[in-house]
């Protein structure tokens, strides 16, 4: 995991999806990238965010992504306070979807699932969150326990 939020020019490709998403041009992206809208818990103003979805579940739907630049990262905090205001990810635009944190269990599991579907991203980002090469080793576990999930569904009406 890395312990210090991005900088940089690594922050600012992070966030250059950010506009496309709000020019509609979202669709284009996929199901690989998840734009997040939500409220800064301090501030109460609208923050956006673009994440990786490492479980894309279209039959229930859900999407799940993972918490892990700069230890808790602001974002991942923000949603834990209050209720996220827009997920957009492929064709979906969730306006106030629910937000479910994962325990370390699921967690284990849907990182062990991304590792196998995506074994060329996974040798890049894996070693950089921390994670030992086989899901066998008892640093897997630790390095879990690091990292924190969370799934958004649409909001049942």
């Amino acid at each position: 995991m890395t312990d210090r939020p991005p900088t940089g020019v690594l922050r600012w490709a992070l966030r250059a999806p950010i506009p496309l998403y709000r020019w509609g041009f979202g669709p284009l992206l996929g199901h690989r990238l998840l734009y997040l809208a939500h409220r800064g818990r301090k501030s109460g103003a609208r923050r956006e965010v673009v994440v990786e979805v490492v479980r894309h579940r279209a039959d229930v739907p859900e999407l799940t992504v993972i918490a892990a630049w700069g230890g808790v990262p602001q974002w991942y905090r923000n949603v834990e306070a209050a209720a996220p205001i827009e997920v957009r990810c492929g064709k979906y635009r969730w306006r106030e979807p629910v937000a479910r944190f994962l325990d370390n269990a699921e967690l284990a599991e849907v990182l062990r699932g991304y590792r196998d579907r995506n074994p060329r991203a996974w040798s890049k980002i894996g070693p950089q969150l921390g994670f030992p090469a086989d899901p066998a080793d008892p640093l897997w576990t630790k390095s879990v326990e690091r990292v924190h999930g969370v799934a958004f569904t649409p909001a049942q009406r």
